[in-house]
């Protein structure tokens, strides 16, 4: 196409210049009407190649702009105004046309979970190969229980004669933690947590039908180093718009905190004997649940212009622990035999909105039921299976590209299920 440009406009040159030099003497009238004729026709050639090379130039711009995101030449020069159709770069006559230029480079897929203000313990998005993310953290956690024994027997219908022990119970957890995620690749990370935890309990005890309805107070705390946790998360698929991405975990607990069995019992006959004295109260908090568990997870994200569904199942799995006991006063030991707390069944699911480009808020709903715990085979006295249900809203705002805060907070709507809790999170990436 260039050639035959070149050519046309070499023949108009060469036409041109003959005419130039012929003087009228020398021409006839037929050989001026035969070069005009030949002139005429050049042109008409010339001028269909530059309309046609005109089409095809503004049709590779318009397709390099669509396909770049980005504005050309003669597209939108701002907000109010008009696009301006593009300007095809025309050649000189005799000249070559110089090719477009694309602006910018297509925008690459993006195969990684939306981000989402994050309010339950896996996050969605993975870190990426070779990058560290270190993930301070606080929370805080209330609960208040109120507990009525009644020790005795019923001689009368609505009359019982015995022991009355009314209980309230407010309890206070602060949890620490350093939590630190590496991207072993673009869909695998592996994350450790650190946490260290402060409890303390208030106990409100009165005692009926024992000569005394004075209420008293127990205080007790504990502070120590949790249980360690070593996860691993992998991105099962590349997922997309109103395309699911999946997230498979695997969370193992190990033991570190302090053991609930090696704390001291307050209780010197109560626990082991016939005669019930002292408070049945551990004189310090443990920090650590006392067992070792493994809990497998599936994430999954659903982006849904404007907003992203998300959600989660899990179980967690106690191993037992085989020839138990728990310290008492006086150095004594009570055996408990062989103990398996009773497995977790998670649950979760929520909604994320993007606000802007640095804030986003979520909602959601996490519940799991705690199976009875067994104790030498069979389920341990007093032990029942537990829902805990919490309402959550989360919000999240990032102050640079580095550093992002993530505020949460939980509200219980079970019995057993701590009242409020809230968590404060500050991911940096290193």
């Amino acid at each position: 196409m260039h050639s035959k440009t070149f050519a046309a406009g070499m023949l108009i040159l060469a036409s041109q210049a003959a005419l130039a030099q012929a003087t009228p003497e020398q021409r006839s009238n037929a050989e001026l009407a035969a070069e005009l004729t030949e002139l005429k026709k050049a042109l008409a050639e010339q001028r269909a190649l530059l309309e046609d090379l005109r089409r095809q130039v503004a049709e590779e711009r318009l397709a390099s702009a669509r396909g770049t995101g980005g504005a050309a030449a003669g597209s939108v020069a701002g907000e109010g105004s008009a696009q301006s159709q593009p300007q095809p770069n025309v050649p000189p006559p005799g000249g070559s046309v110089q090719p477009a230029l694309a602006v910018g480079q297509p925008p690459k897929r993006d195969s990684k979970p939306p981000e989402v203000a994050p309010i339950f313990e896996s996050p969605g998005v993975l870190t990426a190969r070779g990058k560290l993310v270190l993930e301070p953290a606080f929370q805080f956690g209330y609960s208040s229980s109120n507990r009525v024994a009644l020790v005795g027997y019923t001689i009368i219908p609505a009359l019982l004669i015995g022991l009355i022990d009314v209980r309230e119970v407010k309890r206070n957890t602060s949890t620490a933690t350093l939590s630190g995620r590496y991207g072993l690749s673009n869909r695998t990370e592996l994350e450790l947590r650190l946490p260290y935890i402060y409890r303390s309990d208030s106990t409100v005890s009165r005692e009926v039908f024992t000569g005394s309805a004075v209420e008293k107070v127990f205080d007790v705390s504990g502070r120590a180093l949790g249980d360690v946790e070593l996860s691993l998360r992998h991105q099962l698929n590349e997922g997309g718009a109103d395309k699911p991405y999946y997230v498979a975990g695997l969370r193992f607990k190990t033991r570190t905190g302090r053991d609930p069995f090696e704390v001291v019992t307050d209780c010197v006959r109560r626990c082991i004997g016939e005669n019930a004295t002292g408070t049945g109260l551990p004189l310090e908090l443990p920090t650590g649940s006392g067992f070792y568990a493994l809990q497998p997870s599936l994430t999954w994200l659903f982006p849904t212009d404007p907003a992203v569904l998300f959600g989660s199942v899990s179980y967690l799995h106690n191993f037992q622990r085989k020839d138990l006991s728990r310290q008492v006063l006086n150095g004594e030991r009570e055996p408990l035999g062989t103990v398996k707390p009773g497995a977790v069944i998670g649950v979760n699911f929520g909604v994320g909105l993007a606000l802007n480009e640095k804030a986003s808020l979520s909602f959601g709903y996490d519940h799991s039921s705690i199976a009875r715990t067994r104790q030498n085979g069979v389920p341990a006295p007093g032990s029942v299976r537990t829902q805990l249900g919490t309402l959550l809203v989360g919000f999240s705002y990032r102050l640079n590209p580095k550093r992002t805060v993530n505020v949460s907070v939980g509200a219980g709507l079970t019995r057993d299920t701590p009242d409020v809790s809230i968590m404060l999170r500050i991911p940096t990436s290193m």
